[in-house]
């Protein structure tokens, strides 16, 4: 027998941006994969175990806009 991998929007700061991995189809909107506030995903995202925590950002590399990187 598989492990659920149960989850819910507790889980989560209400202001933390997430990662949506997969589609997520409701009866009024269509959600799709990207970066969403918490508050602004359905329940039945965190229910389905769609949703991700974001990778913490560390020092400078968060600063570097890939743009600058090409130039050097």
């Amino acid at each position: 027998m598989a492990i659920e991998r149960r989850m819910s929007r507790q889980m989560f700061q209400p202001g933390e941006v997430v990662e949506l991995r997969q589609m997520c189809f409701t009866p009024g909107r269509l959600f799709e994969p990207g970066k969403y506030l918490v508050g602004e995903l359905p329940d039945l995202a965190f229910e389905m175990g769609l949703v991700d925590r974001l990778p913490p950002v560390r020092g400078k590399n968060a600063e570097i806009a890939p743009e600058d990187e090409s130039e050097a």
